[in-house]
């Protein structure tokens, strides 16, 4: 189970630990944006700490319309207790988890500030 809050703003935030290739990992707060169908977004500045690979660049349309190329790197989270892979964009702005990273999860927000905000994952079958 993943556990955050929401925020007085009405966010809903969670806490990620991002692997770097040396095998620190990194504590980072990031959105939950359901809006986003990739796993993660990333600014350059932490992408850059974490020393991620560089995977190439796609087209991604933004939610005003805009369509816009973005680099995609190679990054390694604990999700659940288990190492997970993942793609990451690098993008302006904070982090933030995509519907790919959740997808096969149960999210359940108490839409209040401190709010819990709780991420589980569904029975398989």
């Amino acid at each position: 189970m993943i556990t955050g809050r929401v925020t007085a703003d009405r966010t809903a935030v969670i806490g990620l630990a991002i692997a770097h290739p040396a095998g620190d990992t990194q504590q980072v707060e990031a959105v939950i944006d359901t809006g986003f169908n990739g796993y993660l977004t990333l600014p350059s500045h932490l992408i850059r700490r974490l020393g991620l690979q560089l995977a190439g660049n796609r087209r991604a349309t933004l939610g005003d319309g805009h369509v816009v190329a973005l680099d995609v790197y190679l990054g390694k989270l604990l999700w659940d207790k288990s190492e997970r892979d993942v793609l990451v964009l690098q993008a302006a702005g904070g982090p933030l988890v995509g519907m790919s990273l959740l997808y096969g999860s149960r999210v359940t927000l108490n839409v209040v500030a401190g709010g819990d905000v709780i991420i589980e994952p569904l029975p398989q079958g």
